[in-house]
C-alpha cells in the first residue's frame, strides 16, 4: 500500500475503525482514538512508527509480530481491540472532556455486553479523562469497570517520547504476567 497523501489523510477525520471484539475475551485493549492513518487503512495501530504490534510480540502476547492488517488474529488469542473515542482525529488533543466521557459510557456498555476479563487502556490519558481519574497511574487499578479488571498502559504511539521500546515491552510484559496469574 502506498502512503496516503495529506489530503487523503485529512479526509479520514471523524471516520471510525471497526472494533475487533467478541464475547468472553481475556483482554480488551482500549486505545485513545484512531489516528488518521489508522482510519485510512481501517486497521488498529496502523501508523508506521506505532509500537503497539512490536510491543505485543516482545512482551509475549503473540508468538510472532502481527501486522495491523492481521488484527483479527487477536480474537484467536483471546484479545480484542477498541477505543474510548471512536472517531479519528489528527491528535488526541482534539478530543474534548465531554467526548472522552461519552466514549467512556459507550465503552462500559461494550464491556458489559462482551464480558472481557481485563480491560487494558493503551494510553493512560483516555482512562483519566473518560472516568475523571486525573491521578491514575500505570498498572492495575483498584476498581472493576463493567465487571472487568482494569490495567493502564502507556500509549505506544511514535509520538510518546517518554518510553523506549524496551520500556514498553517491560511494562506490557508485567501486565501479561499479572493476567496469567
Amino acid at each position: 500500500m502506498s502512503l496516503p497523501t495529506k489530503k487523503e489523510l485529512e479526509a479520514c477525520a471523524n471516520k471510525t475503525v471497526e472494533d475487533v471484539i467478541k464475547s468472553d475475551l481475556t483482554i480488551l485493549f482500549v486505545g485513545i482514538n484512531p489516528g488518521l492513518y489508522t482510519a485510512y487503512t481501517g486497521f488498529h495501530y496502523a501508523r508506521p512508527g506505532n509500537r503497539f504490534w512490536p510491543t505485543l510480540y516482545g512482551a509475549g502476547f503473540t508468538d510472532r509480530l502481527l501486522k495491523p492488517s492481521e488484527s483479527s488474529e487477536m480474537l484467536r488469542l483471546g484479545y480484542g481491540l477498541t477505543n474510548v473515542v471512536s472517531r479519528a482525529s489528527t491528535s488526541a488533543s482534539e478530543i474534548s472532556k465531554e467526548g472522552y466521557q461519552a466514549g467512556g459510557k459507550i465503552l462500559i456498555e461494550k464491556i458489559e455486553k462482551y464480558h472481557p476479563k481485563w480491560v487494558a487502556f493503551v494510553g493512560i490519558q483516555a482512562y483519566r479523562a473518560a472516568f475523571s481519574k486525573p491521578k491514575a497511574t500505570i498498572g492495575m487499578q483498584n476498581e472493576l469497570l463493567g465487571g472487568a479488571h482494569v490495567w493502564l498502559l502507556p500509549s505506544p504511539s511514535g509520538l510518546n517520547a517518554h518510553y523506549k521500546p524496551s520500556d514498553f515491552v517491560r511494562i506490557f510484559q508485567e501486565f501479561r504476567l499479572a493476567v496469567e496469574e
